[in-house]
C-alpha cells in the first residue's frame, strides 16, 4: 500500500527520531483499519504508536536512532551510576570537583554551650584577681588537681621549714640525747617533719610528736601554719561546694524542642518552639528571652558579622513570664518589627541564621539563677507545621507524655511572607468596606429620586424603562462600584490564604 506524504507537526524533542513519512489522520485511521497481512509478508507493516503520535514503519532495516537520544540516554545512564557510587549529590568547586557543603557553625550549641573561644588575651592577669571565679570555671579535672596540690604543696612546704628548723638547731644531732630539748619532739628527718605538718594544719594531733616551749621560732610557725591552712581548707572546700550546687546542673532538666515551627495561629504566621522542665519542683520566676544571629551589612558598607536582633515572646504583654508547671508552646508574632516579616517560605530554605532562645529562673530548692539556652538553625525551622498535644485528663490529674514532646504534624499554611499575608487581608477588607460604603451612600439618592418622581405631575414624570414602568430599587442588592478597588483572587469566599497564594 502506497503511503503518501502529508504535512504534521513536527515530532517531540525527547521521542525518537525514526525514518518514518508523516500521515494525515484521515491516512491515520485507514492504515490502522487495514487488516495485517502474516508475518511473513514482507516489509509492508504498519503500527500506530500513541505516545510518539505518528506512523512506526517496521522493515526488515535496523531502527537507527538520532545523535541527540544517544546522548540523551547515555547522559542519564552515566547520572544514575555517579549517583549510586557517590551517593548524596555533593557541591561542585571551581574545577568540577566534589566538595562537601559547608555546614552551619553554631553560635550556641543544643546543650547550651557557647560555642565561642577567646585568643589573643593579654591582660591575662585579670583572672588571678578573681581567682575564685577562675577556680570554679574550671573542669572537674583541673579542679581535682588543684583541689590536691593546694594541700599537698603547704603540707611539704611547711613540712621543709619544720625539718630545716630541727636542722638549724641541731635537733639531728642530738638524737639519743635524753638531756638535750628539741624544737619538736620525735622529729629525726625530713618523713616525720612531713607528718608533723599535716597533723598541725589538718588538726588531727596524735600526740607522739609535740612541739616544746624552748623553741620561740616554732610556736611562730605554728600559728603561721594553723591561720593558712584554715584559709586553705575554706577557700578550697568552698570552691568545690559551689561547683558541685552549681545552677547550670539545674538547666539539664530544662528541654527545648528540637524544631521551631511556623504556622499560623489566630490568622497570623507565628514562629513558635517548645520548652518544658523534667523536674517536678519548679522553676520560680521563669523568664524567655530570643534572639537572632545573623551577619548583616548596614547602609554604610559596614559588615557586622554574627549581629544580634531581638525577637520578642511577649515582652510587651508580659508573656514572656512564664508559669513552668507543663510544657508551654513559646510563639514569636511575626508582625511589622519582626526580622521574619519579609521571610516566605522560599526564601527561608536560602537563609543562613540562627534563632538562641534563653530561659533564666531561679531554682524553687537552693534559691540560685539558672540559666538555659538553645538555639535553631535555619534548617531547623519546619515552615507549615504544628507542635502535637502532650497533655491528656486523667483520674484527678493531667497526664503528660513528653514522648510528644518533639513531635509535629503539617497544617495549612500560606506559603507567602507575613508582609504578603497581611496586605491581601488589608486588601479584602478594603474591598469589602468600599463595597458596603457605596451602598449606602447610593441608596438614599435613589429613595429621594423615587420621592420626587412620584410627587411630580404625571406629564413630567417620564417611564424610565420605556415601558411605562418606574423604576425599583431592592434594598440589600450589590451595586457596581466605581472606582474600586478590583477583587482579589479567592474572594469571593473571603479565603486571605488563596490570595496569598494566588
Amino acid at each position: 500500500m502506497a503511503v503518501e506524504n502529508s504535512v504534521l507537526p513536527p515530532p517531540r524533542p525527547d521521542s525518537l527520531t525514526l525514518p518514518v513519512d508523516y500521515k494525515t489522520e484521515s491516512e491515520h485511521e485507514a492504515v490502522a483499519q487495514a487488516p495485517l497481512p502474516p508475518a511473513d509478508g514482507g516489509c509492508g507493516v504498519f503500527n500506530v504508536s500513541e505516545e510518539l503520535g505518528h506512523v512506526i514503519t517496521a522493515d526488515a532495516t535496523k531502527v537507527k536512532r538520532s545523535f541527540q537520544s544517544k546522548m540523551a540516554e547515555r547522559e542519564a545512564t552515566a547520572n544514575q551510576t555517579r549517583k549510586k557510587t557517590q551517593g548524596p549529590e555533593k557541591e561542585r568547586g571551581r574545577f568540577g570537583w566534589a566538595r562537601a557543603r559547608r555546614k552551619r557553625q553554631r553560635y550556641v550549641e543544643k546543650n547550651g554551650r557557647c560555642n565561642v573561644q577567646h585568643g589573643n588575651m593579654r591582660e591575662t592577669y585579670r583572672y588571678l584577681t578573681d581567682i575564685f571565679t577562675t577556680l570554679v570555671d574550671l573542669n572537674w579535672r583541673c579542679s581535682l588537681f588543684v583541689f590536691v596540690m593546694a594541700y599537698a604543696v603547704t603540707w611539704l612546704f611547711f613540712g621543709a621549714i619544720w625539718y630545716l628548723i630541727a636542722y638549724c638547731r641541731g635537733d639531728l644531732d642530738h638524737l639519743e640525747d635524753e638531756t638535750w630539748t628539741p624544737c619538736v619532739n620525735n622529729v629525726n628527718g625530713f618523713i616525720s617533719a612531713f607528718l608533723f605538718s599535716i597533723e598541725t594544719e589538718t588538726t588531727i594531733g596524735y600526740g607522739h610528736r609535740v612541739i616544746t616551749d624552748q623553741c620561740p621560732v616554732g610556736t611562730m610557725l605554728l600559728l603561721l601554719q594553723a591561720i593558712l591552712g584554715s584559709m586553705v581548707n575554706a577557700f578550697m572546700v568552698g570552691c568545690m561546694f559551689v561547683k558541685i550546687s552549681q545552677p547550670n546542673k539545674r538547666a539539664e532538666t530544662l528541654v527545648f524542642s528540637k524544631h521551631a515551627v511556623i504556622s499560623l495561629r489566630d490568622d497570623k504566621l507565628c514562629l513558635m518552639f517548645r520548652v518544658g522542665d523534667l523536674r517536678s519542683s519548679h522553676i520560680v520566676g521563669a523568664n524567655m528571652r530570643a534572639k537572632l544571629i545573623k551577619s548583616k551589612q548596614t547602609q554604610e558598607g559596614e559588615f557586622i558579622p554574627l549581629d544580634q536582633t531581638d525577637i520578642s515572646v511577649g515582652f510587651e504583654t508580659g508573656d514572656d513570664r512564664l508559669f513552668l508547671v507543663s510544657p508551654l508552646v513559646i510563639s514569636h508574632e511575626i508582625d511589622a518589627p519582626s526580622p521574619f516579616w519579609d521571610m516566605s517560605q522560599a526564601q527561608l530554605e536560602k537563609e543562613d541564621f540562627e534563632i538562641v532562645v534563653i530561659l533564666e529562673g531561679m531554682v524553687e530548692a537552693t534559691g540560685m539563677t539558672c540559666q538555659a539556652r538553645s538555639s535553631y538553625l535555619a534548617e531547623e525551622v519546619q515552615w507549615g507545621h504544628r507542635f502535637s498535644p502532650m497533655m491528656s485528663l486523667a483520674e484527678g490529674f493531667f497526664d503528660i507524655d513528653y514522648g510528644a514532646f518533639h513531635h509535629t504534624f503539617e497544617v495549612d499554611t500560606p506559603s507567602c511572607s507575613a508582609r504578603e499575608l497581611s496586605l491581601a487581608a488589608a486588601r479584602l477588607d478594603a474591598h469589602l468596606y468600599w463595597s458596603i460604603s457605596s451602598r449606602l451612600d447610593e441608596e438614599p439618592t435613589l429613595v429621594q429620586q423615587g420621592d420626587k418622581e412620584s410627587r411630580a405631575p404625571a406629564s413630567q414624570s417620564a417611564p424610565a424603562n420605556g415601558k411605562g414602568e418606574a423604576p425599583t430599587f431592592v434594598v440589600g442588592e450589590m451595586t457596581e462600584v466605581v472606582g474600586a478597588p478590583p477583587p482579589l483572587p479567592g474572594e469571593p469566599n473571603g479565603s486571605i490564604q488563596s490570595a496569598c497564594e494566588a
